[in-house]
This record gives C-alpha cells, sequence and structure tokens, in this order.
C-alpha cells in the first residue's frame, strides 16, 4: 500500500518478538519501573523520551513486558497524562516551525504544501481522538491559535 501524500511503499521496519517472556537479565521489577516512570513524567518527559530514557539509561528494553502496561496506561491511572496527546503535539510543534519558515520565506511553495498537509494531518487526529474520547468533544482546532498549545 502506498503512503498517503506521495507515491512511495512503506519501509519495512524490525518487529518486536511474538513470545512474551520475561527476559532474565533485567535487574528492575515491576514496581520499580512504574516509579522511574512517573518519576520522568514529573520532570517533564513525553511518553516517547520516557520510553529512550529507560532503554538507554536503565537498561529496560520494553516496560510492557516487565509491568504489563503500557507507559501511557502506567501515566493514565497516575493522572500524569498530558491534555493534549503527544502525536498531536508534535505535529503542531511542526506546523508552527514550518509557519515560522514561510514567513520568513514566502516563496518556498515546497513549505506551502508540507503546511497544508501538516495541517490535514492535525485535523484527522483531531477528529480521531474527539471520538476515541481522548479529546473533549468541545475542544476546537484553530491553526491561528496553535501557538498557545505549543509553547
Amino acid at each position: 500500500m502506498a503512503r498517503f501524500y506521495s507515491r512511495k511503499k512503506g519501509k519495512s521496519g524490525s518487529k518486536k518478538p511474538l513470545q512474551d517472556r520475561k527476559l532474565t537479565w533485567i535487574r528492575y521489577k515491576k514496581k520499580e519501573v512504574e516509579i522511574l516512570v512517573i518519576k520522568l513524567a514529573k520532570e517533564g518527559h513525553s511518553q516517547s523520551k520516557i520510553g529512550l530514557i529507560l532503554r538507554d539509561t536503565y537498561g529496560v528494553p520494553d516496560v510492557k513486558s516487565i509491568t504489563g502496561k503500557r507507559i501511557s496506561q502506567i501515566l493514565k491511572d497516575r493522572n500524569q497524562q498530558s491534555e493534549i496527546p503527544e502525536d498531536l503535539l508534535s505535529l503542531m510543534r511542526k506546523y508552527v516551525a514550518v509557519k515560522k519558515h514561510i514567513e520568513d520565506n514566502h516563496k518556498d511553495e515546497t513549505a506551502k504544501r508540507g503546511l497544508e498537509l501538516t495541517n490535514s494531518k492535525i485535523k484527522r487526529l483531531v477528529k480521531y481522538y474527539k471520538k476515541s474520547g481522548r479529546l473533549a468533544a468541545d475542544w476546537k482546532y484553530n491553526p491561528e491559535n496553535i501557538r498557545m498549545y505549543v509553547e
């Protein structure tokens, strides 16, 4: 199947093993990993950044294999989850950066196309998150006021 906005095919990536077994070389217990996740969230790290820190610094390859929950579920149980989902927030940051670039380089037509594509991705994600209940039903996406959420 082709990509959404280009004619390119998708790239295959690495997959996690299908076996759901305990790794014997991990020295952290379930409660310790949950405490680490909450500590890193209080420091202001995003969910993906928490996973990277746990992998690189603490040697935890997969939080779900140890705790049985994803990082987002742990944060949700402790009411530490952010109001706006991380992927939506990163798309908003990208939109603001491209918008600033276009203000400086107003003849950059490729960037204008990228801005349109990013805007449509944001609208699709907002629609999905409203339907799934992750965003409030009365939450409005307004491209002019997007800097308020990013900063």
